[in-house]
């Protein structure tokens, strides 16, 4: 049994470190709800890249804003949140994370290839993956970093190695939310 939690769990990260495998199957252990916000926005608006070519980025980084801001002010404790992994570059975002728990799912780039293999829904990784992959990685670590109440490494393992690793860094690091260690 994981200790109460006082907001949802959020997982960050780079895009096919797990966050959406795990989230689900995390929830799916504690009859919790889950949520993935791109899946969300694919619900409403429809496939990612077709939004990234018809838009632009831009636009689809407010979407990504304002999915997250509807999921946030549904969740409650009992609430996963599979988060996009640029999701965190938005402000308002960010200071959603201030009442959640955030883990940040870390991976490598040699763990994210085979995953990302075929992918073809993913606008951001369009010509060479590897490369930006590893780019991403380098912008993006200090901020998942800086916005994590724990981190969990997916390299090794299968979804469920990682959903017990999780569940025993929730448990060390009292899942509470950051709003009662203040």
């Amino acid at each position: 049994m994981l200790p109460a939690a006082s907001g949802p769990l959020v997982l960050i990260g780079l895009m096919a470190t797990g966050k959406s495998t795990v989230g689900r199957r995390l929830a799916s252990r504690h009859g919790w709800r889950f949520v993935d916000t791109d899946a969300e926005i694919v619900s409403r608006h429809g496939p990612i890249p077709e939004i990234f070519a018809n838009d632009g980025e831009p636009a689809f980084r407010r979407l990504e804003a304002a999915t997250a801001a509807e999921v946030f002010s549904a969740a409650d404790s009992a609430t996963v949140i599979s988060l996009g992994g640029g999701a965190v570059l938005d402000e308002g975002t960010q200071q959603l994370l201030a009442s959640a728990f955030v883990v940040f799912l870390d991976a490598d780039i040699a763990t994210v290839l085979p995953r990302l293999a075929g992918d073809t829904g993913r606008p951001l990784l369009a010509g060479d993956a590897a490369e930006t992959w590893t780019r991403l990685d380098r912008e993006r670590r200090p901020l998942y970093e800086a916005l994590a109440d724990a981190v969990v490494d997916t390299r090794n393992g299968s979804p469920d190695t990682v959903v017990d690793r999780l569940e025993a860094q929730l448990r060390r690091t009292e899942f509470k939310g950051k709003d009662s260690r203040q």
